[in-house]
């Protein structure tokens, strides 16, 4: 069935709300560094924007104990001219401050904060880099891999990012495919207070009601990043990191871009671990995580929503998504890595391959107007799993249900059938012949539009995509649509000496932040195990 449908408006595109970016008005500050990360004796090039005639930069190694280790104060101001396509090709800023990473400092997330003061007004912004360790896995087997690709895909600095910013019409999101590592972040990626929203709903939706974004309305009131939420070290990582030093458990630090640009990132390390929303990798990512289980390591995966293809082309992170032929490699030698979804066939490298599950068979739950009034949680189907050890589950408990709600926001799932009331996986999808699902959740392709198109939605689908039509919605014969269904699920599957565990939901780590004690221990049970401690 043909046909057009009212395609509601964007939740987080209301009028009036542009992205960040210099405009030589009122007191400002901003700033970016050369790189993600560093090894220790590295220097770090740090540009920075401000209209004051004075600022200063704090360096503070992050985690459960915040320490100051750096300052630089009284630093000469400087306004450059900001390009107008900085989302893409960066601000071209000169180099204004550099720090010289001592050999001590240890392996961790460290904040820049910057600051500027003026006419009695304070304002501070931040950025970050990561100190690698000079040393792979003596300290610690752990490798905690920042989501780099998903926080440039989502930071809306100078403009655009990989949902929106462009075109005429600021009701019709247009995104760009090319973006800079060479600019500042929209405030909230790294830093933001106690008890900010979430990307889920938390407490009873009442019926008929019109769903809500708090996440929006709270950023645009107190003017942080829209996307804050949507990615990276404030709302995903951090929680992540403070409960493990809590726990006892020591990271070392690595992002996405140095398994991109190292293949030997991982080596030294037994167990990397994933955190959040990891929506997008390359393809040298994927085989830095592949050859880490080849070579009998591990992978523990506490997050999800794992689809795109992106390539990094020097500090330049590209990815066409629905518009592959826009992308120079298209019907080339190299078209597998043309930068769209993992399960499309012209890459030939579906995401269960290296993840067990896939953001396509998954995807949204507990988030706007999709499955608004669900459990939230995690169903039980193999109590008698590892990672289940010593919980005292039973079949059809419900792990990280309110207020945890784990399997909020995003999740990932596969094609699956269900015998004798036991899911397994059919492997249509390419997933793993011995995966086991442990433990499901409702989710849906996208949100559900009961309002005729009258009320903005957080993700609305894409219908007008022929290509999508049969795949992301079904058309019934009435003329409505619905979007297709899918899962949560947490699973593991072993290759060789290798084992993944995959969460399958981006918000396991509020289990952590709620202090659920099914999460928490299941947590524990997993690094224990794949960390080489069980």
């Amino acid at each position: 069935m043909s046909g057009a449908y009212p395609v509601p408006r964007s939740a987080w595109s209301p009028p009036g709300w542009p992205s960040p970016r210099p405009t030589g008005e009122g007191l400002d500050a901003w700033c970016y560094t050369d790189r993600f990360s560093y090894g220790p004796g590295e220097t770090v090039e740090v540009s920075a924007y401000t209209t004051a005639d004075r600022y200063s930069l704090t360096v503070i190694r992050d985690g459960a104990h915040p320490e100051v280790v750096h300052r630089q104060t009284d630093l000469p101001g400087t306004a450059p001219e900001t390009p107008a396509d900085a989302y893409a090709e960066g601000c071209g800023w000169p180099v204004t401050a550099r720090i010289a990473i001592p050999g001590d400092w240890p392996s961790a997330m460290y904040l820049i904060i910057i600051r500027a003061e003026a006419g009695g007004q304070v304002v501070e912004n931040e950025h970050f880099f990561v100190v690698r360790s000079a040393e792979p896995g003596r300290r610690t087997p752990y490798a905690l891999v920042l989501t780099t690709s998903t926080l440039l895909s989502y930071n809306d600095w100078g403009g655009a990012n990989a949902y929106r910013g462009l075109g005429d019409d600021p009701a019709v999101d247009v995104a760009s495919p090319r973006l800079s590592m060479l600019r500042p972040l929209s405030r909230g990626f790294l830093r933001k207070p106690p008890g900010a929203p979430r990307n889920r709903y938390e407490e009873h939706v009442p019926p008929f009601w019109e769903p809500r974004y708090p996440v929006y309305e709270w950023a645009r009131l107190r003017d942080y990043g829209r996307h804050h939420a949507d990615a990276f070290w404030a709302t995903y990582e951090r929680p992540f990191a403070v409960w493990a030093e809590q726990q006892g458990y020591v990271l070392d630090y690595l992002t996405q871009d140095d398994l991109d640009r190292d293949p030997s990132a991982l080596d030294g390390y037994q167990c990397a671990v994933l955190v959040g929303h990891d929506e997008y990798w390359s393809w040298r990512m994927r085989d830095a995580i592949d050859a880490l289980v080849d070579r009998g390591g591990n992978v523990a995966r506490f997050g999800a929503n794992f689809c795109w293809q992106v390539r990094i082309e020097g500090t330049t992170q590209i990815c066409h998504k629905y518009v592959p032929e826009d992308d120079p490699v298209f019907g080339t030698p190299d078209q597998h890595l043309v930068t769209l979804h993992w399960d499309h066939p012209l890459i030939g490298r579906p995401a269960t391959a290296t993840m067990g599950l896939t953001g396509f068979a998954g995807v949204y739950a507990g988030y706007g107007a999709s499955a608004p009034r669900g459990h939230g949680g995690l169903q039980v189907y193999r109590p008698e799993h590892w990672t289940l050890a010593g919980t005292d589950l039973y079949y059809g408990d419900l792990l990280g249900g309110h207020p945890a709600r784990i399997a909020t926001f995003e999740v990932d799932g596969c094609a699956h059938v269900v015998r004798d009331g036991l899911p397994f996986a059919t492997g249509a999808d390419g997933a793993p012949g011995n995966l086991e699902i442990i433990a499901m959740g409702p989710a849906v392709r996208y949100e559900e539009d009961h309002f005729a198109g009258a009320v903005p939605l957080g993700d609305p689908g894409l219908a007008g995509i022929e290509e999508y039509r049969d795949t992301h919605w079904v058309e019934r014969d009435d003329g409505t649509r619905r979007p297709t269904y899918g899962s949560a699920m947490m699973a593991t599957f072993t290759r060789g000496e290798g084992t993944v565990f995959n969460s399958g939901t981006s918000e396991w780590v509020a289990g952590l932040i709620h202090r659920d004690w099914f999460v928490e221990h299941v947590t524990r049970t997993v690094l224990d195990r794949l960390g080489g401690h069980a």
